[in-house]
């Protein structure tokens, strides 16, 4: 039992390091506790001391699960056990989790038709990866005074791209360059 509290106390300490610690058994120093049995039901208001002989009885741990609470609420539970359940809820959470990339196309204001089909079929492989594209057009030296150039390209690379994904919102200018953001469409 002694080799089991330190093995679960070292991985308390690798998970709850953010999160704060976690008392457990010895670490619990308030005079009263509000005691819950590992079945869940209330035992009621104890003093920790004894709270810990019923734990040391039924062989469990003693966990302090609600310190804010007044008095503190403590659990007899296998502790062990119980951060197994929370690393496997935390792996769930991450499974479910999607990380969106966000992939850069430069077009021109001048781009010609075989440039662009090229850079269209990227960007649907993109799309339909699940990534989202940001579409820039740089402009150089005098081209910045045919910024409509720039919004027609931006249209027809939007309706060529219309199955796979849609503008986020209007083309904006940044500086010298002009830019828009294109999101996967949810297939049904």
């Amino acid at each position: 039992m002694a080799y089991e509290l330190k093995w679960a106390q070292m991985i308390t300490e690798v998970f709850f390091i953010k999160k704060g610690q976690i008392q457990v058994n010895n670490q619990i120093r308030d005079k009263e506790v509000r005691l819950i049995d590992f079945d869940g039901t209330m035992i009621g208001v104890v003093s920790a001391r004894d709270a810990q002989l019923k734990a040391n009885e039924r062989e469990m741990d003693l966990v302090k699960i609600s310190p804010n609470a007044n008095p503190p609420v403590c659990k007899i539970m296998d502790y062990g056990k119980y951060l197994y359940e929370i690393s496997k809820r935390e792996k769930e959470a991450k499974k479910k989790q999607t990380n969106i990339t966000v992939k850069e196309i430069r077009l021109s204001a001048k781009i010609e038709e075989h440039d662009f089909s090229f850079k269209l079929k990227n960007a649907a492989k993109f799309l339909k990866d699940g990534d989202k594209v940001k579409v820039s057009i740089r402009f150089r030296g005098r081209e910045i005074q045919f910024a409509s150039r720039a919004y027609e390209v931006i249209d027809k690379f939007a309706e060529a791209v219309k199955d796979y994904g849609k503008m986020e919102k209007r083309p904006a200018m940044e500086g010298r360059s002009m830019s828009v953001m294109f999101v996967p469409v949810k297939e049904k």
